[in-house]
């Protein structure tokens, strides 16, 4: 299925199996080829526009290798790091998503907890300084998600397009809806950037101000299982004008690192543990768990729960989702005197996020929050590690997955002093300034003039 924007007779989505090959993105120059070590095998792997929604009618070419360019320079600070000249050495930070974590346990069989310590000494091994999960990013992203649907609700009848309100986590969806939606949708997405966005920030600002760093000293790397989180790390909202650097530096997807692992011979279990880094100063890292909700950081359930306390005073203990077209696209509801008063949906996949657009346009649109992901499935079933090799669906990964994810510790956001603190002494407070810029974001149409790359499926 195609975009609307996609002018090609033939969707530019390959839906043959044997068309997988057509694009690879060589991320190795010339000079590099007669020297190819572990590291650059890597830096050769195949990425398909395919594993991604932006087909290559949203990708421009220097988007490509701008891509290619982040796994280039991940090699070449690991290469700088083992020379004699300091100047030019990095401090390696490598932030994981709890999805990936959770791709490890179920492809090896180990549990979480033992997991997350391995994925650690394996990445030290490599280099990495330091090794962070990435739960308290999704703790702001999910936080001020929460208090701006209620802040839109109670603007909806002053401001029609306040509601209804689109969730931002996903960077397909939004590389989406701003290279084909424009107006018709860019301003009902919620404004809160992505935890993936979020941890870039606390890394580049709060953790090198507390480590003493200049950022441009720091290399960051992020562990996810979508690739279309390389493509968001490009944007805007990770450049710093005052640094000319970006948030994060270099993207792997959950498959590029077990290819990392492959090419040297190595099973998970083989690694030594390692503790995970806290951003604070106790001891021990912050632990594995996982916020309420399907694999996705539960942005649908924290924000029902959130609104219908503080607007309705309603507390919701369960959730209960109806399931509409299909599995991937549910509803949640909340009555009051026999009346709804909170409807929300959960729509993953292109498929029925077009569904969800035409409904848009139609004004046939009952609903008040979205939670939209371009993967089928959700976060989990990201195509950068739930693929069998013939790059379809891994169901059985995908199912061990979903059972490891849901038998983690349930986190919640409030209950975090360390985000309370951080609000206070690195943001200046819960409505100050600095937390429109550090945790916000805008968004913008893209010029549909821009050089996409050329691919002949």
């Amino acid at each position: 299925m195609k975009c609307d924007k996609c002018t090609k007779k033939e969707c530019s989505k390959k839906r043959k199996n044997d068309e997988n090959a057509s694009l690879i993105i060589d991320t190795k120059s010339p000079g590099d080829r007669d020297e190819e070590s572990e590291f650059h095998k890597l830096a050769n792997a195949k990425i398909f526009l395919s594993d991604c929604l932006a087909c290559e009618n949203c990708l421009t070419s220097r988007e490509s290798q701008r891509i290619a360019g982040q796994c280039q320079e991940f090699l070449t600070a690991l290469d700088l790091n083992q020379r004699c000249d300091e100047s030019k050495h990095k401090v390696l930070v490598v932030s994981i998503s709890p999805q990936s974590v959770t791709y490890f346990a179920a492809k090896h069989s180990i549990n979480v907890s033992d997991v997350i310590q391995r994925l650690s000494g394996f990445l030290k091994s490599l280099g990495a300084h330091y090794v962070f999960n990435m739960m308290l990013a999704a703790d702001f992203s999910l936080l001020e998600s929460q208090r701006e649907f209620v802040q839109r609700f109670y603007q909806r009848s002053q401001n029609q397009r306040a509601l209804p309100m689109f969730a931002s986590a996903c960077p397909g969806w939004i590389r989406y809806a701003e290279k084909a939606l424009g107006s018709l949708v860019l301003p009902h997405i919620c404004t809160a950037k992505s935890p993936h966005q979020v941890m870039g920030s606390l890394i580049k600002d709060y953790f090198a101000k507390k480590q003493q760093l200049p950022p441009e000293k720091i290399f960051h790397v992020v562990i996810t299982p979508c690739y279309d989180k390389k493509l968001e790390a490009l944007g805007e909202d990770f450049y710093s004008s005052v640094h000319k650097i970006q948030d994060v530096d270099c993207v792997l997807t959950s498959g590029e690192i077990e290819q990392m692992m492959d090419q040297k011979g190595l099973q998970l279990t083989d690694v030594e543990p390692t503790a995970l880094d806290n951003l604070f100063e106790e001891i021990g890292d912050m632990g594995i768990s996982r916020h309420d909700g399907r694999g996705s950081d539960g942005f649908l359930e924290h924000i029902f729960k959130y609104a219908a306390k503080e607007i309705f005073g309603i507390e919701v203990k369960e959730i209960i989702y109806k399931t509409l077209r299909n599995k991937d696209f549910q509803e949640v509801t909340l009555e009051k005197d026999g009346e709804i008063v909170l409807q929300f949906a959960a729509t993953y996949g292109f498929r029925n996020i077009q569904n969800m657009v035409h409904k848009l346009k139609k004004g046939k649109f009952p609903y008040h929050f979205i939670e939209v992901l371009a993967c089928p499935g959700g976060c989990l079933n990201g195509k950068g590690q739930a693929m069998t090799e013939d790059r379809k669906m891994d169901k059985d990964l995908l199912h061990r997955m979903e059972e490891m994810y849901s038998s983690l510790p349930v986190h919640v956001p409030e209950a975090n002093l360390h985000v309370q603190t951080l609000y206070q002494q690195w943001l200046e407070g819960r409505n100050s300034t600095k937390v429109r810029e550090v945790l916000h974001k805008q968004y913008h149409v893209l010029s549909e003039a821009l050089t996409s790359v050329d691919i002949k499926w």
